[in-house]
């Protein structure tokens, strides 16, 4: 199970790659640090029922955090995104 978390650093590191080259920085961040959380909990020789509960918690925070974004941040129609107005 360790491994499996080596390769979902791998492809969340060819994702931030991808959006830094894109220059999508906040992307980038968020991804080059689920690098770091995926890579150094691969290493903690852990069992395979506490890898599977922080997989579970962290696909949950995902979808929870997902849906607040569609729902209460991202703007609907041709406008201009609600956090941008927040950061200008």
């Amino acid at each position: 199970m360790d491994r499996m978390y080596r390769v979902l650093g791998f492809w969340t590191l060819a994702i931030a790659l991808m959006a830094f080259w894109g220059h999508l920085y906040p992307m980038a961040l968020l991804f080059f640090g689920l690098t770091a959380f995926f890579v150094s909990l691969s290493y903690m020789n852990l069992t395979e029922r506490a890898y599977l509960n922080i997989f579970f918690c962290f696909m949950f925070v995902s979808f929870v955090g997902f849906t607040y974004y569609t729902f209460f941040v991202m703007p609907v129609g041709p406008q201009e995104h609600s956090m941008l107005n927040l950061i200008m």
